[in-house]
């Protein structure tokens, strides 16, 4: 019976152990240095109008007072695509394109501040990891008009290291 119980503490012990070591292990493909950055914002009091990008482009509607943000991601080694991030203030909606199919992924989170309260706008989220040459995913969100918007992208599902941020106006 002993020897029962020693086995069963050693495999209890071993399966903590493992899930321990999953549980805090970091992406295999996470990069290092983190992907270059570029951010465009645009005034949509402009709009309607276009960004041009290698896939599908980005078109903006007119949202009076409103303020948009494209966020494009490069492989900081070979300057290749790896994908875009973009706030639409027209119906709040969050972009998501991944298009490198490397194994790895960015995760985004928005932060909505108004003049006396400042929260995270649902969960952390990312674009759906396919095999899929071009993962795309849209976030509708229903946020108070007349706030601000805080766009942070991660490398990381841990929030430990953040690629960039960039606020925008929902008007």
């Amino acid at each position: 019976m002993r020897i029962k119980r020693q086995l069963a503490v050693l495999l209890t012990g071993a399966l903590l152990t493992a899930g321990t070591a999953l549980g805090t292990a970091s992406s295999a493909q996470a990069y290092s240095p983190d992907p270059r950055v570029t951010s465009r914002y645009v005034d949509t009091d402009t709009c309607p109008c276009s960004i041009s990008d290698p896939y599908d482009g980005t078109y903006f509607r007119h949202d009076p007072g409103g303020k948009a943000v494209k966020i494009n991601l490069y492989h900081p080694d070979s300057g290749a695509w790896l994908g875009k991030v973009e706030f639409h203030p027209y119906g709040e909606k969050l972009w998501l394109y991944d298009t490198r199919n490397d194994g790895d992924t960015f995760y985004v989170q928005l932060q909505y501040s108004s003049v006396s309260d400042v929260y995270p706008v649902g969960p952390l989220v990312s674009a759906p990891g396919t095999s899929a040459a071009i993962d795309s995913t849209t976030y509708d969100y229903d946020l108070t008009e007349g706030g601000g918007l805080h766009v942070s992208v991660y490398d990381d599902a841990g929030k430990d290291d953040l690629i960039t941020s960039s606020n925008v106006i929902v008007p």
